[in-house]
């Protein structure tokens, strides 16, 4: 998670970096926390952004939640950023950008991305990831995504921090673009295990399949 004012160069005056196992309970105190210490208000923010996936369900579901009751308290904008938009702009490149990261289950979230805007993001298997075509660079941070598609020649890239999602977020809110926090939902590109698993209503002995 970050702070950041755009009069200030540069512009994150706080990030923190926190463990997965205890980011539920220690998101919303910590950022209450940074912001107190810069003598910042909730209802002075021009905006709370997040990284609203594709990634951990839990993760995504925790940061969506904090964002929208951030926004919905302090009566701010809120803005979502797709984790695959802030890969694609890790790389500096006048072509088409391919991101992509690992799903588990032999699957991939793949991003499709021409001069920063999104083509199309979706889950893809191996295969369909191979046989994208269009020419451009694939973008990965994580080994077992550059492993998977090495003939690809995927360019290797840090996992983006929170911070990154400042210049899309500037973008949004100079456009004017905020979404609705009464409607936004995380990005999972993909079922939850209970709905993968879960049985048609008045059927027996079927299990819908992973497409």
């Amino acid at each position: 998670m970050a702070l950041a004012d755009t009069e200030l160069v540069p512009p994150v005056v706080a990030a923190e970096v926190l463990p997965g196992r205890t980011s539920s309970e220690r998101l919303v105190p910590s950022v209450r926390r940074l912001m107190e210490a810069r003598g910042w208000k909730l209802n002075e923010l021009a905006a709370v952004v997040v990284v609203h996936g594709p990634g951990s369900f839990t993760g995504v579901r925790v940061g969506v939640s904090a964002a929208k009751g951030l926004s919905e308290a302090g009566g701010v904008g809120l803005i979502a950023v797709s984790r695959l938009a802030l890969l694609a702009r890790s790389v500096d490149v006048d072509r088409t950008v391919h991101a992509v990261l690992d799903a588990g289950r032999g699957e991939f979230y793949y991003g499709e991305y021409v001069a920063g805007r999104c083509v199309r993001e979706a889950l893809m298997s191996g295969n369909e990831v191979l046989d994208v075509d269009g020419g451009g660079v694939v973008v990965a941070c994580e080994a077992k995504v550059a492993e998977a598609l090495a003939e690809l020649e995927p360019r290797m890239v840090r996992e983006p921090l929170a911070e990154e999602a400042l210049p899309i977020a500037l973008e949004r809110i100079a456009a004017g673009e905020f979404d609705d926090a009464a409607t936004l939902d995380a990005n999972y590109l993909r079922r939850t295990d209970a709905e993968i698993f879960a049985k048609p209503a008045g059927k027996t002995g079927s299990v819908p399949l992973v497409k």
